[in-house]
């Protein structure tokens, strides 16, 4: 008997028996759920259907009501390699008003607890250049935040995510609240970054076109009003040395 094949992707994020409630009300039941190395999930649902929440419970916010997460193989609440994810949250979660240029906003994401006071030298300074070169906003720079159109600061916040090269990127409806044109744009560059770079992605969006277009018309599962739809880099039976050995450019 042929063995069946064997998944060489690790698995990214794994979602055991999840629950969360809030006030009485449980906004998420049982879900189980893997996201494995290089795949492209969106998340889908109606508002208050709990996908922030459960982005929220990955990344460590929020603690499940009853379940586990676990990061690269290890429970959440005892994670701790966090430059390893990049997180975009919602855009109406910024305010416009904060006194950061583009360049500061971008080099604060290279604190985390592990070099919470570290120094910032020449090698962070050039991952902020080759950041800024990838988003084309190098021009803008010098500019305030708060000056910037809602496309140009998703740029910034998307630069400020991969400063790091993360493994995984988690996108809060990246696309709220900018116009149509822009959107086209920035599902672009994101899709190029799946197709090209070894990444991860976990996508909230309420897009439909972009979510049927580039992740098919069918959701691989649904809990409750959450769908989600996946694109695998390739299938488990194409699983090769090679196809491991892509890396970011």
């Amino acid at each position: 008997m042929i063995p069946a094949p064997q998944d060489c992707h690790e698995s990214i994020i794994q979602l055991r028996n999840i629950s969360f409630s809030y006030r009485e009300q449980q906004v998420i039941k049982d879900l189980d759920f893997a996201v494995k190395e290089r795949d492209f999930v969106g998340i889908v649902g109606s508002n208050g259907a709990g996908k922030t929440t459960l982005l929220r419970m990955i990344v460590g916010l929020l603690p499940a009501t009853e379940g586990s997460v676990e990061l690269f193989g290890q429970k959440v609440r005892k994670f701790r390699d966090w430059e390893r994810i990049g997180y975009v949250p919602q855009k109406n979660a910024f305010n416009p008003l904060f006194p950061a240029t583009v360049r500061e906003v971008i080099m604060s994401g290279l604190y985390y607890r592990k070099n919470m006071f570290r120094r910032i030298g020449k090698e962070q300074q050039q991952k902020c250049d080759d950041a800024l070169e990838v988003m084309r906003i190098q021009d803008i720079a010098h500019k305030r935040i708060g000056q910037l159109s809602g496309g140009q600061q998703q740029r910034v916040f998307l630069a400020r995510a991969l400063i790091n090269r993360p493994d995984l990127l988690i996108l809060d409806e990246p696309t709220k609240g900018i116009d149509s044109e822009t959107q086209a744009s920035f599902f672009e560059l994101i899709t190029h970054m799946h197709a090209h770079h070894n990444m991860t992605f976990l996508m909230v969006t309420h897009d439909l076109d972009m979510v049927n277009g580039y992740l098919g018309t069918s959701p691989v599962q649904q809990n409750g009003k959450i769908q989600f739809f996946v694109r695998h880099s390739h299938d488990i039976e194409n699983c090769t040395k090679q196809d491991l050995q892509h890396s970011l450019v």
